[in-house]
């Protein structure tokens, strides 16, 4: 690429996402100076990348946090305050608020997922497909206009082999639909709530009474098919059974609930989408910064031993350019 850095794509293991490096220097404190001097430098490797960068040496922000928020600010306009939103605030950094606290460690307390059922494949792999998989997400979709940028740092990894993060190209999943499966999906629409509200597949399947919810926390339609505003690749969007709304979606003008047709095609495209083919399964080491974009992207976390491990990972979340379908919006989490 051009400019002072250095972009190797794809990731090992993947046909997406890419490394980026600042030769001859070392740290985040250079990474940073020099990504300042040429602010469009990191937007246009994450665009080249697929909407995946790998950030290594970065752990001087875990003495400096702010330095996370500046290197946040280079991917969009707005980083988000968590403390002007609706996050407990056990889990926002005392000192940072746009910080989002991810750790099984106090005061987040944050349990890990679940292993999955089976653990391992019946090849001996790490599962990655749903629905053997579970936890398939992209960030805050119950918003609109949802975010585009995930920055996470690895403060306090546990041991490689557990842990991971795990990322699906919906770009290419989308691409690599039939003919008749694009006709299908173009223009439909999922409905996406925050989890908690009682309206996941589970929660629904167990007949649990959804609570009331506030103005700010209503269901949101969200695109299947999204354009990105960058790149203008079309990619799948869309989250499993925790953030679809299973009492009046998941799909608007299908059959609701977790029996519906709108429930057999939201099965149908995730299985899809989630194809070892299109995933990237990242191993964490302290420092690490992933970037992603959730505008293309959909990611899982997986299974550590909490009762051995401490696990600390920061997150900033970043807006600025959703596309045109969201112009002229006003925030739907945000009281009038």
């Amino acid at each position: 690429m051009s400019g002072s850095f250095n972009l190797v794509r794809p990731l090992a293991g993947a046909s997406f996402g890419g490394l980026l490096s600042l030769p001859g220097a070392a740290g985040a404190h250079a990474f940073i100076h020099e990504a300042e001097r040429l602010p469009d430098a990191l937007t246009r490797a994450l665009a080249d990348s697929g909407g995946l960068l790998l950030l290594q040496g970065m752990q001087a922000m875990a003495d400096e946090p702010a330095l996370l928020a500046r290197l946040s600010r280079l991917f969009g306009s707005e980083v988000e305050n968590y403390r002007e939103t609706l996050t407990p605030m056990h889990m926002v950094h005392e000192s940072v608020p746009e910080i989002f606290i991810v750790s099984n460690t106090p005061p987040a307390n944050r349990p890990p997922p679940k292993l999955p059922d089976p653990p391992l494949t019946e090849d001996g792999k790490l599962p990655v497909q749903f629905p053997h998989r579970r936890g398939w997400h992209t960030d805050q979709s119950y918003r609109r206009p949802p975010p585009d940028i995930s920055v996470f740092l690895a403060v306090v990894p546990v041991p490689q082999g557990q842990g991971q993060t795990l990322f699906a190209d919906g770009a290419a999943a989308y691409a690599a639909l039939s003919p008749a499966l694009k006709a299908r999906v173009d223009g439909l629409e999922g409905l996406h709530v925050r989890p908690g509200t009682g309206r996941s597949r589970d929660a629904v399947l167990a007949d649990e009474t959804p609570r009331t919810l506030g103005p700010q926390e209503r269901p949101q339609p969200q695109p299947v098919v999204r354009t990105h505003p960058v790149t203008g690749r079309r990619a799948l969007y869309m989250c499993e059974f925790g953030q679809m709304d299973w009492l009046e979606g998941p799909l608007i003008g299908m059959q609701p609930g977790p029996n519906g047709d709108g429930a057999a095609l939201l099965f149908e495209l995730m299985a899809h989408m989630t194809r070892p083919e299109f995933v990237y399964v990242h191993e964490w080491t302290r420092g690490d910064v992933l970037v992603w974009d959730n505008r293309c992207l959909v990611h899982a976390a997986t299974w550590f031993d909490a009762d051995k491990e401490a696990r600390v990972m920061w997150r900033t979340t970043v807006s600025g350019n959703p596309g045109a379908a969201y112009t002229g919006e006003r925030k739907s989490w945000i009281a009038a």
